[in-house]
C-alpha cells in the first residue's frame, strides 16, 4: 500500500507538467499562428487589389468607427486587426479628417499612413476674369463637392457672413483657380478670393504710375473692371485704360457700353438699344460723368496693372473692328469715320450671313 501511494505521488505532478507544457505549446503555436496571420494581414491588399477608392474620414471619426464602416460597407475582413494595429502603432490617434484617394492594392499599413499623412483630395474651381458676382455665386452653387453655405443668402447676407464692411460685392473677389477639399464651403472660397484681391490691389496700387486721376485703390478697381469688360486682348488693355484716364482728366463722360449693360441688370436681353443709352441709372456713363459707383465685374491683375500704368497717347475714342480689336481715334470726327466704317462692315457681314 505504501508503494501505491508513492507511485501515485510521482505520477500526478508529471501529468500536470505535461498538461501545462501542452497548453503552453498550444498557446505558443496559436500565438505564432496569430502573429503570422496578423503580419500577413497587415502586408496584404485590404480588398484584394481590385481597384482604387475614395475614403472619407469625417471630423472626429475614430479608427474603430472607420474599421467598422469598412467591414460593413466594403467587406473588410478582420476589422479588429486594423484597429489593434492602429492602437499598437500609435497611428489611431493621428488620423486626419478629409477625403482620400486610396490606390489599388493598398495594405492596412499603407492605409493608415495615408490617413495620417493628411494628403487629401484637392479639387479645383476656376473663375475667369470679367465675370460678375451673380455668375460667381452660380458657379459656387453648381459645384457638387462644395458644402452649400450660400443657399438662401442674398448679397448683403453673404457680405455679412464674410464679415466684410462692404456695401456691394462686385469686383471684390480675385478671378483665379481655387483648390479646395470636400469639406470646403462657398463662403471659404469667397473669403480666400477677397483676401487675394486685397493683396493684388494693394501691390498694384503701391507700384502705380504718378499723376493718375484716381483717388483710391477702389477707384482703380472700378476702372479696371470696365477695361476688363471692354477687351479681351492683352495688348489693348493699356491703350483702352489710357483712353479712359484721359477722358477723366478732361472731365469727359466715359461713354462705355458695359457700364450701361450692368446698370440694366436682369432686364438686359443681350441687345443694347439707343433708348438704353438714354436711361438714367448710376451706371449709365453716357449720362453721368466720372466713374460708376462700383465695379461692374471681377478684373484680373492685368487689367489692374493697365489702369495703373496706362499707355500714353492722344486717343480719346475707340470702336470695335469686329475681329476682337479696336480702332482708336484722337478726335470725334475721326471716331465717327471709324464707327461708320466698321458698322458698315458689320452690317455687310450680317447680311452675308443671313443670306447663306
Amino acid at each position: 500500500m505504501n508503494d501505491e501511494k508513492q507511485s501515485t505521488g510521482v505520477r500526478v505532478p508529471s501529468i500536470l507538467r505535461l498538461a501545462v507544457a501542452g497548453v503552453l505549446l498550444l498557446a505558443g503555436l496559436l500565438g505564432a499562428w496569430f502573429l503570422d496571420d496578423f503580419q500577413d494581414y497587415l502586408d496584404q491588399p485590404m480588398f484584394g487589389g481590385t481597384g482604387s477608392w475614395h475614403q472619407t474620414v469625417a471630423p472626429g471619426a475614430t479608427l474603430g468607427q472607420l474599421s467598422a464602416e469598412l467591414a460593413t460597407r466594403h467587406g473588410l475582413p478582420h476589422p479588429e486587426y486594423l484597429l489593434w494595429y492602429g492602437r499598437w502603432s500609435g497611428l489611431a490617434e493621428k488620423i486626419r479628417a478629409g477625403e482620400y484617394q486610396i490606390p489599388a492594392a493598398t495594405t492596412p499599413r499603407q492605409f493608415l499612413q495615408i490617413l495620417v499623412g493628411g494628403k487629401v483630395i484637392q479639387y479645383a474651381l476656376g473663375f475667369p476674369e470679367g465675370l460678375n458676382f451673380p455668375h460667381w455665386i452660380k458657379l459656387l452653387q453648381q459645384e457638387p463637392r462644395l458644402a452649400n453655405s450660400l443657399k438662401g443668402l442674398d448679397e448683403k447676407a453673404i457680405l455679412e457672413r464674410l464679415g466684410l464692411g462692404e456695401n456691394h460685392p462686385e469686383g471684390l473677389f480675385f478671378p483665379d483657380t481655387y483648390h479646395y477639399t470636400r469639406a470646403t464651403t462657398g463662403i471659404d472660397i469667397l473669403r480666400r478670393a477677397y483676401e487675394r484681391m486685397q493683396q493684388v490691389l494693394a501691390e498694384e496700387w503701391q507700384k502705380r504710375a504718378s499723376g493718375l486721376p484716381l483717388n483710391s485703390p477702389y477707384e482703380a478697381l472700378i476702372l479696371a473692371s470696365i477695361v476688363e469688360k471692354e477687351t479681351a486682348r492683352p495688348e489693348e488693355r493699356a491703350q483702352i485704360a489710357g483712353v479712359f484716364i484721359r477722358r477723366i482728366e478732361k472731365n469727359m463722360r466715359l461713354e462705355t457700353d458695359p457700364t450701361v449693360i450692368y446698370g440694366l441688370g436682369e432686364s438686359f436681353d443681350g441687345n443694347l438699344r439707343r433708348h438704353h443709352l438714354r436711361e438714367d441709372t448710376p451706371y449709365n456713363t453716357y449720362r453721368r460723368k466720372g466713374l460708376p459707383p462700383t465695379p461692374i465685374a471681377m478684373p484680373g491683375r492685368a487689367a489692374l496693372h493697365a489702369v495703373l500704368h496706362p499707355a500714353p497717347g492722344d486717343a480719346l475714342y475707340f470702336v470695335a473692328r469686329g475681329d476682337g480689336t479696336h480702332q482708336f481715334s484722337s478726335s470725334y470726327p475721326l471716331h465717327q469715320q471709324a464707327v461708320n466704317r466698321y458698322q458698315r462692315r458689320r452690317k455687310r457681314v450680317r447680311e452675308q450671313s443671313d443670306g447663306q
